[in-house]
């Protein structure tokens, strides 16, 4: 699997016995303790939510409703990426994995900000998020294609009528752009 292929399932034991001893330290709860560990099946979990994911359709450029105004002008609702989304969470390692693949996949980027108590496990699985995501093409990584996008939308003059229904030309171009560009 991918993350028990780039580190060994033990690396990530290891760290997170680093948390796991402090939160003791620190007097956290059973519960706590329980949601903050990572063992062998938790490890294999996480791989497998990573697949799940990546199997799911890609949503970026998918439109979802098409319809044709009065005056002719084809509107649509198209699905693109929201641009970076901030999650702050608590004790539960996974969620490093699965938030990054799910904002990942959708063409997001994301910062994390997982809670002190499980920062050696967090760490651990972000570096190796990072390294088997690092050749992935993500929507928000440079910018270039979303900033294309901008740059037809905004040399169309929508007071001219040929203009207007050339839109929806141009429209059809982004759709294509998008679709082609993962």
């Amino acid at each position: 699997s991918m993350m028990t292929g780039l580190y060994p399932a033990g690396h990530f034991v290891r760290e997170n016995a680093r948390d796991l001893e402090a939160g003791r330290a620190r007097g956290l709860d059973a519960a706590m303790l329980d949601r903050l560990a990572l063992d062998a099946e938790r490890i294999a979990g996480i791989a497998n939510g990573l697949r799940e994911v990546a199997a799911l359709p890609d949503p970026v450029g998918e439109v979802t409703r098409m319809w044709n105004r009065p005056s002719g002008l084809q509107v649509g609702r198209m699905r693109i990426p929201l641009g970076v989304i901030l999650v702050i969470y608590e004790s539960r390692p996974n969620v490093t994995a699965d938030v990054a693949a799910l904002c990942l996949k959708s063409g997001n980027a994301t910062i994390l900000r997982g809670g002190s108590e499980a920062i050696h496990s967090n760490r651990a699985l972000a570096a190796v998020l990072r390294a088997a995501f690092e050749d992935a093409y993500n929507y928000m990584k440079s910018g270039q294609l979303m900033r294309q996008v901008v740059n037809k939308i905004t040399e169309v003059d929508f007071n001219n009528l040929a203009e207007r229904q050339h839109f929806g030309e141009i429209y059809e171009q982004i759709l294509n752009d998008l679709q082609s560009a993962g």
